[in-house]
């Protein structure tokens, strides 16, 4: 499983994490709060969490492709949401989780 993890600097971190989850929730499964959250993307599950810092996303999938496509689809959105702030792209930091024998 690989597993890619970025974070965005706001103030408006919680904002932008129950936008995100109410936004997924039309079409996948998703639990959150006010600082923290799950949406169960076709790629893999997406975890987000919101502290005074920014809002802070991993993302998961088996394979390249579908990385990929989790980390269009999470930071697609977030652009939308935070087009008000500054924001060119995310810094995604990958790696993989090997199997357990």
């Amino acid at each position: 499983m690989l597993t890619a993890s970025a974070s965005f600097e706001t103030a408006n971190g919680s904002k932008y994490l129950q936008q995100l989850c109410k936004h997924f929730a039309h079409k996948v499964s998703v639990e959150y709060d006010a600082t923290s959250g799950r949406a169960e993307m076709p790629t893999g599950p997406a975890l987000l969490r919101a502290d005074e810092a920014g809002l802070h996303m991993v993302v998961s999938a088996p394979d390249e492709a579908k990385m990929e496509r989790a980390k269009f689809v999470v930071e697609d959105h977030l652009k939308k949401f935070a087009f008000r702030e500054p924001f060119d792209t995310l810094n995604w930091s990958e790696s993989r989780e090997e199997a357990a024998a």
